[in-house]
């Protein structure tokens, strides 16, 4: 069953964010990640706050995403996600087929 990874983002260092999304991206499709969202326009219809950036990663399963949660690969750029930004972090599991 997929397992989903829901991330809003607030910017704080432009630079630093590019080089974060760089090596992270690179792990995601090493651990078998793809983006379904990627930082699109986001307009809350119901609730509040206002979303800021929104990304959703879809893995293959929790056990591959939580995998590459903890690898050395994604480390790296969590070294740049400290100062380049704050963020919400979500794992969910997806719908079973059927």
């Amino acid at each position: 069953m997929s397992a989903y990874v829901i991330s809003e983002v607030d910017v704080k260092d432009a630079a630093g964010f590019e080089a974060y999304r760089t090596i992270a991206a690179k792990a995601i499709a090493q651990y078998g990640g793809r983006y379904l969202v990627r930082g699109g326009a986001a307009e809350a219809v119901e609730g509040g706050p206002p979303p800021k950036n929104i990304i959703v990663v879809e893995f293959p399963s929790m056990t591959r995403l939580r995998e590459w949660y903890a690898s050395p690969e994604y480390a790296e750029a969590l070294r740049h996600r400290r100062t380049a930004l704050d963020r919400r972090l979500i794992f969910v599991d997806g719908v079973p087929p059927g």
